[in-house]
């Protein structure tokens, strides 16, 4: 195959490259470091062919098909009236757009003068098989690559759309596959296994991102970790059904080895185009580095704190209500925990659910959004009046996706909910699920939200979603509704947004049942989990990590006794785990002792503090040594400034911890080292204590804390302390 152009686009040590061919659609030559010179490329890249194959070589495109010789998942599948559709695309136009700054050739592509430059656009455009193909791919300053693919029929008939993914491909080097799973209360856990010939498929029927989402399904070379290895990343911004998959087949991929792709997880007959329509996927976003986990995460955060709608206020101290009183609300005592969180430093108060119409208990009262005249006779004015003049922010929980049957609601419009017509799903949480895509339901929802939030001006509300779509059928149509669903949820929060500008949503989801980059176009954080216990948080919010900067995740400190877990843990480590995040209290400080209080205040001074360099600085991650320990920090781009925390997960076989090296610091620096006590001390376990950590402080170079290590001291299992450091 002979190639009359190839677009470069580069940006922050990474290459995307494209042959365009002389006939069909364009391939990747090259996905990964950046390469200095491109001579030789497609030569090097050419396939071979393979016995009782194909008989010739196979370039597998952007939309790679059996047309190709691919026999994996294909880019694109789909029929018209049960015509299979097997397209030869034709009219291929190719155009290059590079950002702002960018340095381009002649041919319009992105050229060597923009090796470490802004990235840039290309798009692609085919016909064939009555079909019109759209392929779009950003390369971002930060090096992360974002794509979507659109499809138009062309055709008499209409066209039933099966499968529609972003594609990339892998070299030989990604030998291992790493993704995400989970469950309520234990998101986030992390599996890995060799990328073997097969299919590593993670599909996703749920109607929501869900607690064993992916997040980022990652493959890599053997043995890849936090700070080392060869990785490649993708994401689907999708908050409905979705598919991540890694494959790797015996022949082979074309010019490559495996594929990696995301894109929707479409249900039968869901998207079915007449002559003209076309359907989009969501984003697909991809990462690559040669600096381990940290390094393809570093991109995705960049690319989020660039957005313009990335919030640049200081992320404040938030006292929800769910745990401290459930659903008891009564005013005398709320306007107490108002005035005991204003002492401590609070700066936001969210009144969870339990204060509308009927709500008792969770069956019932799910979905009459009116306030309670038997529980707030006056409405909720007393209260937010009250939260207003002690100086904090206040915030609602509102979960309008969801009915409970035992409502007004329900009993009024019982053909509003998304479900067969001649049964309901099995109920979850006492819940089913309203069908906002039909319209009369969305303009219902978004009346009654306005009105809320036009009465109360909350700044904020907790937005949850506690249950999987099942059996979600679009009755009017009959049709599958899980697609239009969540086009509805989106607009809803859109036009929500639009009417009062400044309001602030978090997407919570049972926990952290709904995060991906599709809310969060939309959302100002997630609840990361429902699970407050700091030893469970530690790895929920590590792996989060993977995906989001630590401001776009909450984290809440609990009792002294965990709702779900029931373990009993220390005030410092439950202080220090929501520190690294977007902090804040779920407890009933009113019964907090004195010294309690002030350790909250303290923390809550500390985190403000903080916060700058917690909300813009690079995560990092050690890979550990030892199982029962976890390091975790932040580092202020300059590398004038870093945060650790060091976290005993469990007891250990070794007696003493030794040195552990600490990530990501400019080793020609020298930094003041100093253990911020502000939360308190841990418990410890060890005759004699290191030399630094007896005076609290050292001055240690760069080279040495990165290359050599601090030694640690013994902390007893769920205990943990916080390092400080500033340049000298």
């Amino acid at each position: 195959m002979t190639h009359h152009r190839t677009i470069e686009l580069r940006a922050a040590g990474t290459a995307l490259v494209l042959g365009v061919p002389d006939s069909g659609l364009p391939h990747v030559l090259h996905w990964g470091a950046d390469l200095p010179d491109l001579e030789g490329l497609a030569a090097a890249a050419s396939p071979a062919a393979a016995n009782n194959g194909v008989d010739t070589p196979a370039w597998i495109s952007l939309l790679p098909t059996q047309g190709e010789g691919w026999r994996g998942h294909p880019g694109l599948s789909g029929h018209h009236e049960g015509r299979v559709t097997y397209p030869r695309w034709h009219r291929v136009e190719v155009v290059v757009d590079p950002m702002e700054g960018a340095d381009t050739g002649a041919d319009g592509a992105v050229g060597a003068g923009d090796r470490a430059g802004a990235g840039g656009q290309a798009t692609v455009t085919a016909e064939g098989g009555g079909l019109r193909i759209r392929c779009e791919l950003r390369l971002e300053a930060s090096g992360l690559v974002r794509a979507r693919n659109t499809v138009t029929n062309l055709d008499p008939d209409p066209w039933t759309l099966d499968a529609l993914h972003v594609t990339l491909p892998l070299p030989r080097e990604a030998e291992e596959v790493l993704d995400l799973t989970g469950r309520w209360v234990r998101e986030r856990s992390p599996q890995r296994q060799p990328l073997s010939m097969g299919t590593r498929m993670r599909a996703s029927r749920r109607g929501r991102s869900g607690h064993d989402a992916p997040l980022l399904l990652t493959a890599g070379s053997t043995g890849f970790g936090f700070r080392h290895g060869e990785v490649w990343g993708v994401h689907t911004a999708w908050s409905g059904d979705h598919v991540h998959l890694a494959e790797r087949l015996p022949e082979g991929a074309g010019q490559a080895d495996a594929v990696i792709a995301g894109g929707e997880l479409l249900h039968p007959g869901e998207v079915r185009l007449v002559r003209g329509q076309s359907y989009s996927t969501p984003w697909v976003f991809l990462s690559w580095s040669d600096r381990g986990l940290d390094g393809m995460s570093a991109r995705v955060h960049r690319w989020l704190r660039a957005r313009p709608e990335h919030s640049r206020a200081p992320r404040p101290v938030v006292l929800n209500t769910w745990e401290a009183v459930y659903f008891d609300h009564d005013l005398t005592r709320l306007t107490e925990l108002a005035d005991t969180a204003a002492r401590i430093g609070v700066e936001r108060f969210v009144l969870d659910d339990g204060w509308f119409r009927g709500r008792r208990d969770d069956t019932a009262g799910l979905g009459d959004w009116t306030v309670d005249p038997d529980v707030w006779p006056d409405g909720l004015h007393p209260l937010f009046d009250h939260v207003r003049a002690l100086g904090m922010e206040v915030g609602l929980w509102v979960e309008p996706e969801m009915v409970n049957p035992d409502s007004d609601l329900a009993r009024a419009h019982p053909d509003w909910l998304l479900a067969p017509e001649d049964h309901l799903p099995p109920p979850s949480r006492n819940q089913q699920v309203l069908d906002l895509g039909r319209p009369e339901v969305l303009e219902h929802v978004f009346g009654r939200l306005d009105s809320l939030v036009t009465e109360y001006r909350p700044d904020y509300l907790k937005w949850d979603h506690n249950r999987d779509l099942m059996e979600a059928v679009h009755r009017p149509t009959g049709s599958a509704g899980v697609h239009g669903q969540t086009h509805a949820v989106y607009a809803l929060l859109d036009r929500l947004r639009e009417h009062h500008p400044g309001l602030e949503i978090e997407s919570c989801s049972s926990g952290g049942g709904r995060v991906d980059l599709g809310i969060l176009a939309r959302t100002d954080r997630v609840w990361a989990s429902d699970n407050n216990d700091p030893l469970e948080r530690l790895a929920i919010q590590r792996w989060t990590g993977l995906l989001l900067p630590p401001e776009l995740v909450g984290s809440h400190v609990g009792g002294p006794e965990s709702h779900t877990t029931g373990r009993v843990t220390a005030l410092s480590a439950r202080l220090l785990t929501s520190l690294m995040s977007h902090a804040g209290i779920e407890w009933d400080v009113t019964g907090c002792s004195e010294d309690e209080l002030a350790a909250l205040t303290s923390w809550i001074g500390l985190y403000k503090e903080l916060r700058p360099l917690l909300h813009s600085g690079d995560p990092v991650h050690a890979d550990p040594a030892d199982p029962a320990e976890q390091l975790d920090g932040v580092v202020a781009p300059d590398r004038g400034e870093a945060v650790f925390r060091y976290a005993r997960l469990a007891s250990s076989a070794r007696a003493l911890p030794g040195r552990v090296r600490l990530p990501g610091l400019g080793e020609d620096r020298r930094y003041r080292v100093t253990w911020r006590r502000e939360a308190g001390c841990p418990s410890t376990m060890q005759q004699v204590m290191p030399e630094w950590f007896v005076k609290g402080e050292a001055v240690v170079s760069g080279a040495v804390l990165v290359r050599s290590g601090l030694q640690m001291p013994g902390l007893n299992p769920a205990q943990a302390l916080l390092l400080h450091l500033r340049e000298v």
